[in-house]
């Protein structure tokens, strides 16, 4: 009789990640769905307060949890951490943010807040984690936390669209680059999640039920829906996946 195939594991025992933004919404739910399948995990913010309080939940839960405060804008701050906590197994950039506007309202000071945050801190923070990875000789995920938006278009998000296009792409460059050293690099692309960074224009019933008409399954995405795919794309179960975009977008862009 034929052996059966192993069902790769979706065990993290033994590796550490860092995640960025990690105080609330999506990047709190990821940290604990990395500490809940056992990674020592590093909640990076700028909010000290946060992020302690989410480190000693997790350990009351029995996980392991170190609150790490870090800007991402800061280039040279987020690679002496890396330097300093490294290596990281696993990397989550997760850090990101949005001005909602019309294009003809766009300021350059909301491109460039933008565009800093959600592309400029995440190739670098990667570039730091790879390179302590490299150095080590060891293989790693990075995630990069993107959006639906960086697949389509949308009203009130010129800025957005463009930043979440180009992680896109970054994230396949990166794949290749890094893929002989056994480094995987992935996105996650969620519709509207309910979160504090989307409560407010969730509020507006008119764009509520916009969102909600995109949407195939019909309802606003919850953190519970992206801690899942994390998890896939850091273990290694998607050992042989890179340079791909996960849609946690409820079917949006099957349109």
């Amino acid at each position: 009789m034929s052996q059966l195939p192993q069902m790769p594991s979706f065990r993290l025992d033994g590796r550490r990640a860092l995640v960025t933004g990690s105080g609330r919404g999506i990047g709190r739910g990821i940290a604990v769905a990395l500490a809940g399948a056992g990674a020592e995990v590093f909640v990076a913010a700028r909010t000290g307060s946060e992020i302690d309080a989410l480190a000693a939940s997790i350990k009351q839960d029995g996980g392991k949890a170190t609150a790490l405060l870090l800007d991402v804008m800061d280039t040279a701050a987020a690679k002496d951490a890396v330097s300093t906590d490294g290596p990281f197994d696993i990397l989550v950039n997760n850090a990101g943010g949005n001005r909602p506007a019309d294009l003809v309202d766009v300021t350059e000071e909301d491109y460039d807040a933008v565009t800093d945050l959600n592309v400029r801190s995440a190739i670098f923070l990667s570039k730091a984690v790879a390179t302590s990875l490299i150095d080590a000789g060891k293989p790693g995920s990075i995630i990069n936390i993107s959006s639906q938006m960086g697949h389509v278009g949308g009203p009130k998000r010129t800025v957005y669209c463009a930043t979440k296009h180009a992680i896109e792409g970054a994230t396949k460059a990166m794949a290749w680059e890094l893929g002989p050293h056994g480094i995987r690099v992935n996105t996650i692309c969620p519709t509207f999640i309910e979160t504090p960074m989307t409560a407010q224009m969730l509020e507006d019933e008119e764009f509520k039920s916009f969102v909600t008409s995109k949407i195939a399954l019909g309802r606003i995405g919850q953190v519970e829906d992206i801690m899942g795919a994390a998890v896939f794309l850091a273990s290694d179960a998607s050992s042989l996946v890179t340079g791909s975009s996960l849609m946690v977008d409820g079917g949006w862009t099957a349109a």
